[in-house]
This record gives C-alpha cells, structure tokens and sequence, in this order.
C-alpha cells in the first residue's frame, strides 16, 4: 500500500504537466532544481514519439508502473494468463498504470488490437487508471466513458490468439524502459518515469521550477526589446550566464 502522504503527492503531481516533471528528473542536469537522476540522452527514462496520448482531455495521469509482455502463444510456455496481470495490479500500490510490452512479428505488430474494454473494465476495477504500450489496442469508443488513459502507437479493430510472456519484470516501451514500482507520470506530451522513492523531492523540486519559470515568462511577457528578452532568459539553459546564445 502507498503511504498516505505519498497519496498526496500523486494527486498534487497531476497538477503539473508531463515536461515540467521531466525537467526536474534529468533535462536540465545543470540546473540546481534538477535531480539528475539519469544522462537525459543516454538512458530511456521518457517515451518518444511511437505512441500518442488517446484521450488527451483526460489531463494527467500519475501511478505506480506494473508491468508485463504480451506475445503469440506459445505451446511451450502457458504459465501466466491476464489474471496474473489483474493480480499484480492488485497487489500493488494504487493508483497503478500497466506498461506492457507487445513482441509480435513486424508483420503483424500494427493490427494487434490487445487491451479492449473487458480487459480495461478488469483493469479499472482493481485500481489501475492508464496504460502505457508499444503498439495498438481496440475499443477507444467504449473506453472512453470509462475515463482511463491510454498510451498507444494507435487502434486496430481486431486481434489474434495473444498470450502473456511476462509479469512485473523490466520493459522497453516506447524508448522508456520501466521496471516495475517506479512512478509513471504521463499527459498528452508523452510519459516519463522516476524512482518512487525520489516522489517528494520531484515534487518539491518541480514546484519550485515552475515559480521561476513563472517569473521569468512574466519577464519575458513584459520585454519591450531583445536585450530586455536576453536580460529576462539570463542564466536560463537557452542561454549562458551572461544571457547570451
């Protein structure tokens, strides 16, 4: 179970949006507000631009990742089935977004429609509120009143015989790489991830951010000429400390 104040940060992290937690995590590792938790190039710790936010007037979505890896069947290996995902789900804290990773054959990867609305109504139902994958899935229409997030390369109508490989192990979604536990924090600019056990400090450090950024955008709004605008970026990452390119 989440502890309760860690509740409270989750809830306060949806008032932000996706970039603004990813420049506290590691965009801009030389800002004194910034963890650093990871090389922003070399490590893959946010989503590219695969996969797309499907119902973006949903706003921010904020949970606990569980993940697992979805593929054809395979007569050698049957052990796990979808409850083994419903029970990871409920085993975690909540509230949780399920990352799976789709392996299927390049040349049926487009029209996997996997995760449809008895697999979501599933989902929902034992706290998980989004879902972040490599490839397509179905249903958008009868998801969409049930207000929970997808990430996805896009939809497809229909699908195949599917099985699950994998629960609660690492995965590489979208050029993110997950593990199981970590925070995902996800809008319709992407998703990106961070150790839950660095919650308060993003959220101490990305309200912060956003006072300077404030700040400086009323600056900036108020500039009259580019030396003004140069004054008001001074010592931002756009710029040296002496304001200039």
């Amino acid at each position: 179970m989440a502890k309760s104040n860690d509740q409270d940060i989750l809830k306060e992290l949806k008032s932000f949006d996706t970039p603004s937690i990813t420049n506290v995590v590691a965009t801009y590792p030389g800002h004194p507000l910034c963890l650093g938790l990871y090389n922003p190039w070399t490590e893959n710790w946010y989503t590219d631009q695969s996969i797309r936010c499907i119902y973006p007037e949903l706003g921010r979505t904020v949970g606990y990742a569980v993940t697992c890896v979805y593929g054809l069947p395979d007569p050698g290996y049957s052990r796990l089935t979808f409850m083994d995902v419903i029970d990871a789900l409920d085993a975690s804290p909540k509230p949780t977004i399920l990352v799976f990773q789709q392996k299927y054959p390049p040349e049926i990867a487009g029209k996997v429609g996997l995760a449809g609305g008895n697999m979501t109504t599933a989902m929902k139902a034992v706290g998980c509120v989004g879902a972040i994958s490599n490839g397509p899935s179905r249903d958008v229409d009868e998801i969409r009143p049930m207000k929970f997030q997808y990430m996805l390369s896009g939809v497809t109508a229909g699908h195949g015989g599917m099985a699950v490989h994998a629960v609660n192990v690492p995965v590489s979604v979208a050029g993110m790489d997950v593990c199981p536990g970590e925070i995902i924090h996800m809008d319709e600019n992407g998703a990106c991830k961070f150790p839950a056990d660095r919650l308060d400090a993003v959220l101490t450090n990305v309200r912060a951010l956003q006072k300077e950024e404030e700040t400086r955008m009323r600056a900036v709004r108020n500039a009259k000429t580019a030396a003004e605008v140069r004054a008001a970026m001074s010592g931002h990452a756009y710029t040296d400390k002496k304001g200039k390119k």
